[in-house]
């Protein structure tokens, strides 16, 4: 098929010409999400890095809830800020904690919305990492039941699936046995099975108040140069009963995809995370770019790359786009 016998132009000349021929859709469907919850009532604190989001009370956050049932969106996800934090995360599985009294709320206002909780103890250490330290050492061992109880507590809570971010080795294994043991077999593990060691992490940590006070956690999340591992991680994940596989960070990672596309048959999702989102949102406060078409064209290629559903801070947004397309 050469020049002048065959002319691509030819279907790309009118819009319904182009629609006729996409081969990757995004939906509304695809989307999920992401929303940062903390105590009180009628709070709502700008999060400077991440222009459009805000650290909410749940009276706040079940409004905007309401807003990403209203615009076609099928699930959010749930990170909580707590009103303290201890070296083993206490607050994390409390009964009154800040997640579990959200997603309760959520629960009786928005009842058929998919309410997913992130299942991590960063946000909830006084030393910010995403398991047990000791002498300076992250216990991944000595994690594992924590872990558990917080998966746990959020499915008591009513929430609909749990995302564990921790990359601890094992807690798949253990969050599931847990939930199964105390009546919860149907609720869904989403693994953040894929988690690099990212630098587009840094909006994320000042939302969620979650920055390690020491070191880093390069001990746990992976290696960005590395991609046969994302296929041993995802492949262990699996065996231990995880539902969904995600790849977190999306943009720098589409290969990833790709590859966990080709290689699993588990649902597959992408995080479009908050450094992306915050370059985006930049570039257009400078003026230089459009960040809706952007975050559109960006949405797209993850779906291109093989990504059954997105976690991205545009989704409310980008299901009206959508819409109105």
């Amino acid at each position: 098929m050469l020049f002048p016998d065959y002319r691509p132009r030819r279907m790309r000349a009118t819009p319904t010409l182009r629609r006729m021929i996409r081969e990757t859709l995004l939906s509304r469907n695809d989307l999920i999400q992401p929303m940062f919850a903390i105590p009180g009532n009628k709070i709502k604190k700008p999060i400077e890095s991440m222009p459009g989001h805000f650290q909410m009370s749940g009276d706040y956050i079940v409004e905007m809830a309401k807003q990403a049932k209203e615009a076609g969106i099928p699930a959010i996800i749930l990170f909580g800020i707590p009103d303290k934090k201890d070296p083993l995360a206490t607050r994390a599985y409390a009964d009154d904690g800040i997640v579990q009294k959200t997603v309760a709320k959520i629960k009786d206002a928005v009842s058929d919305l998919t309410v997913i909780t992130d299942v991590c103890l960063c946000g909830y250490t006084d030393h910010g990492h995403c398991g047990v330290v000791d002498n300076g050492i992250i216990d991944n061992d000595a994690s594992l039941d924590l872990l558990a109880k917080v998966a746990l507590s959020h499915a008591k809570a009513g929430a609909d699936m749990v995302a564990p971010s921790d990359m601890m080795d094992g807690r798949v294994a253990e969050i599931r046995q847990t939930l199964d043991e105390d009546g919860y077999d149907h609720i869904p593990v989403m693994s953040y099975a894929v988690k690099y060691a990212s630098a587009f992490y840094g909006p994320f940590r000042q939302a969620a108040d979650s920055s390690p006070q020491f070191g880093d956690r390069k001990t746990y999340q992976m290696d960005p140069a590395n991609a046969m591992e994302a296929i041993r991680e995802a492949t262990m994940d699996i065996e231990e009963g995880a539902d969904i596989i995600m790849v977190k960070p999306a943009l720098a990672y589409l290969d990833i995809i790709l590859r966990l596309k080709q290689e699993i048959d588990l649902p597959i999702a992408a995080y479009n995370v908050s450094g992306e989102y915050s370059i985006m949102k930049a570039g257009e406060m400078m003026g230089w770019v459009d960040a809706t078409a952007l975050i559109l064209e960006t949405l797209t290629a993850i779906k291109r790359a093989g990504a059954d559903m997105i976690l991205t801070y545009s989704a409310i947004d980008v299901a009206r786009a959508l819409e109105a397309s």
